[in-house]
């Protein structure tokens, strides 16, 4: 008994806690329409809609926020839910209708309005919508009659504005001034009506009254943007143009960026004649937006008075690409092309310029020899466009609608000894050239770098940190060379100088290599790279005997004397042990002939002394050698057993050397294969004596020495010399160690040895000596 005597109270209390609910959102759904939030408002009108979906107030004002938010689709559908469930609710059929004339149904907006009107027939605004709505399908008359309905249910500035409209757009313009009249009368700060006024009369031709209706509409708001078209309007038609130029350049100053102000000026310079200020205001707007093709129309139309044809010719092309089916476009491009035909036909013959192959001489093409399928390319000179290319007969490719267009054509070239090439343009000027083909080398060029000098793996080691660095070197080939360029920058060589030397000063700064491309005359190209190696610098920075070099001459394979593995153990041995020392380059020369060593101790390792300022060498020979006649040879790869003139005199080593003395301040020969003969040997009149590293003028002053095995043998593959040489520098605690004292222990360990070989040191004969030494100084 007792609960159900309670279930009347929980059922009270439950329909209050749902009603109070609703009611919370729906008041704070109110509070954010109000507040512009539409968002946040949908969301409270929804949860109210959700607890009772009937809630026709709650449908209204979610609508309403839709609307207020831009979204009128579902505006229309909140309304025709609040419509279906009170149906006599004028406002609700009211703002159905706006909804749809905001989506453009301007039929089922009027049906909507006519229902509202029918409810309330003193709604003014829907009045007023009904009206625009009417207008918008053309409907003039009927909406001439809905807005005399309205001034009729109430007089004031709005109805009788949009009665002066639905007259204007009836051309009644008499009828409309008046009514605009009316409507300032009643709202003397209602901007549109001046505005209407001002078209009104200037329909009327009564520029007077139009004016006086515009600077009043102007002195309201002085950026009004209708004011300013309609002030303009009224100039153009009065026949002042520059004063409605000025109209709109005060709109264009207010809005930088509207491209249809641009577009309105441009039209008014043009009726004024001046087309250079007409192209700029068009030239402005396809800076904003590029696709609109009706400015391309105009602009070009200003270029044609301007007699600038090509400009035209450009904008149409443009025109005809953005609106390819437009007829008016593409007629009035075809007359423009005709028009420009005519203006530029010229009577100069075209000229060619061939790309490939190149012609390196008139009259001659280049082609690689053994060439069977080639392209043919080359490029025409010439005022006008090109009406055809054949070459050999046939037809090459090229574009029609450019101007010194580029052509190519593939052909089989093995059996073809010339080609004829005939160029026709549009007016029909000819030429015919006919070409030799001249069959070349193909082999690229090959650089060989002097200074930085370059090691086998390409690697250049650098002495200082200059952000710039000279390279100097030379190019072999067959051909003259064309063009030489290293890291971009053009290289200085002579154009008519075979195998030339080049020579340029790059930046390197922040690079860790720099590459040398080369062209030769046929076309032929060589790009060599070289990785940049700086670890050399901190060496150089303390080393008293300053940038220092070792060559290695390594011969071991031989032709008619016994091949040996000690020279390139002896060579790899020694590599080892200067690995400590303060050695900046090492150039390692195998398996020399006899004119290479002359080449290279003549010509080439003095170009590379110079060219690197090279203070200290140390020369290595390893390999056969002879003693004959009391002068030494060293065996060159290529020598003949008992042929003393196929072997190589070092006597020429000092001649060479001689070259480029001046130059270095310290020499070091050590030749591990037989004695140097008094020719080239100075022997010391006592035994030398350690030098101390401390000793300034030992390492300033010049010194010319020489260190032979001096056996009077061929050499062994296991040479005691070399070994204690090595052991000696990687036994040595001191930072430094003078060659004195490695011969010394050289001796000591040769002579212990039972060898037959006797070492001997001296100065080299001939060469310029102050006492100095040769310091090897340790990293």
């Amino acid at each position: 008994m007792r609960k159900i005597q309670l279930l009347p109270i929980f059922l009270l209390l439950s329909v209050s806690a749902f009603s109070q609910s609703y009611f919370t959102h729906f008041k704070s759904g109110e509070t954010f329409y109000k507040n512009q939030e539409y968002k946040l408002a949908v969301e409270e009108f929804t949860k109210v809609i959700e607890l009772k979906s009937d809630h026709d107030r709650a449908l209204n004002y979610r609508g309403l926020s839709y609307e207020g938010d831009g979204n009128y689709e579902k505006a229309v559908l909140d309304f025709k839910k609040a419509t279906g469930i009170k149906v006599k609710v004028a406002d609700y059929h009211n703002n159905l209708g706006r909804a749809y004339y905001h989506l453009g149904k301007y039929e089922d907006a009027i049906a909507s309005l006519g229902v509202a009107l029918g409810r309330n027939k003193k709604l003014l605004s829907a009045y007023s919508t009904k009206v625009n709505a009417h207008i918008a399908i053309k409907q003039f008359t009927a909406a001439v009659e809905t807005a005399e309905l309205a001034v009729t249910k109430s007089k004031t500035g709005k109805t009788y504005y949009d009665l002066g409209v639905a007259q204007d757009s009836l051309m009644h313009f008499k009828e409309a001034a008046y009514s605009f009249s009316r409507a300032k009368f009643y709202s003397p700060k209602m901007i549109e009506a001046h505005i209407g006024m001002a078209y009104s009369n200037m329909k009327l031709n009564d520029f007077a009254k139009a004016l006086e209706a515009s600077d009043k509409s102007l002195e309201i708001d002085p950026e009004n943007v209708h004011a300013l078209i309609v002030r303009a309007d009224i100039h153009m038609a009065n026949r002042n143009p520059q004063k409605a130029v000025d109209a709109i350049s005060k709109i264009i100053s207010y809005q930088p960026e509207e491209t249809t102000y641009y577009l309105m000026r441009g039209q008014m310079y043009q009726e004024l004649g001046q087309n250079q200020n007409a192209i700029a205001d068009f030239t402005k707007i396809i800076s904003i937006k590029s696709d609109d093709y009706f400015v391309y129309y105009q602009r070009a139309k200003s270029y044609e008075a301007m007699s600038d044809y090509k400009s035209a010719i450009k904008d149409y092309e443009s025109l005809r690409k953005l609106s390819p089916y437009d007829g008016r476009a593409i007629k009035l491009y075809d007359e423009a092309k005709k028009r420009l035909y005519e203006l530029n036909k010229e009577s100069n013959n075209p000229e060619i310029v061939m790309i490939d192959p190149i012609s390196p001489e008139e009259g001659v093409v280049a082609v690689p020899k053994g060439s069977l399928l080639y392209t043919v390319k080359g490029r025409i000179k010439d005022q006008s466009h090109i009406g055809f290319i054949k070459i050999n007969g046939k037809d090459a490719s090229f574009s029609k609608d450019t101007l010194n267009p580029t052509f190519e054509l593939e052909l089989n070239i093995k059996e073809i000894k010339e080609l004829s090439i005939t160029v026709f343009d549009i007016y029909q000027n000819s030429e015919t050239w006919a070409f030799k083909i001249l069959e070349t080398e193909v082999n690229a060029p090959i650089v060989k770098l002097l200074a930085p000098y370059a090691s086998d793996d390409g690697t250049v080691y650098l002495d200082t940190d200059d952000p710039t660095l000279y390279v100097e070197g030379n190019m072999n080939d067959e051909s003259l060379i064309k063009s030489i360029h290293i890291e971009g920058a053009t290289a200085s060589f002579v154009l008519d100088e075979k195998n030339p030397k080049f020579s340029a000063t790059i930046n390197i700064m922040n690079k860790n290599d720099f590459t040398i491309t080369a062209v030769d005359k046929y076309g032929n190209k060589v790009a060599k790279k070289y990785t940049i190696n700086r670890e050399n610098i901190a060496l150089l920075a303390d080393n008293p005997m300053g940038k220092t070099w070792v060559i290695f001459i390594e011969n071991a394979k031989y032709k008619s004397f016994a091949s040996l593995d000690g020279p390139t153990k002896d060579v790899t041995m020694m590599k080892s042990a200067f690995a400590k020392y303060k050695i900046h380059n090492i150039v390692h020369k195998k398996n020399m002939t006899k004119s290479q060593l002359e080449r290279f101790f003549s010509i080439e390792l003095r170009d590379l002394v110079k060219s690197n300022r090279v203070n200290s060498l140390l020369v290595w020979y390893a390999g056969h050698g002879k003693f004959i006649n009391e002068s030494g040879y060293w065996i060159p790869t290529d020598a003949k057993r008992d042929d003393e003139f196929s072997y190589f005199n070092i006597n020429n080593l000092k001649a060479g050397m001689q070259s480029y003395s001046k130059i270095i301040t310290h020499t070091l020969v050590v030749t591990d294969a037989c004695e140097s003969g008094p020719s080239f040997y100075q022997a010391m009149r006592s035994t030398p004596k350690d030098r101390s590293c401390n000793d300034w003028q030992a390492t300033k002053f010049k010194s010319s020495q020489v260190f032979s095995s001096a056996g009077y043998e061929l050499a062994s593959d296991n040479s005691q010399f070399t070994k204690t040489f090595a052991a000696t520098l990687n036994s040595n605690p001191n930072s430094c160690i003078p060659i004195e004292t490695v011969v010394g222990k050289v001796k000591t360990a040769v002579s212990k040895g039972g060898t037959k070989q006797k070492p001997k040191f001296g100065k080299i004969a001939g060469l310029e000596d102050e006492n100095g030494t040769f310091f090897f100084i340790k990293k």
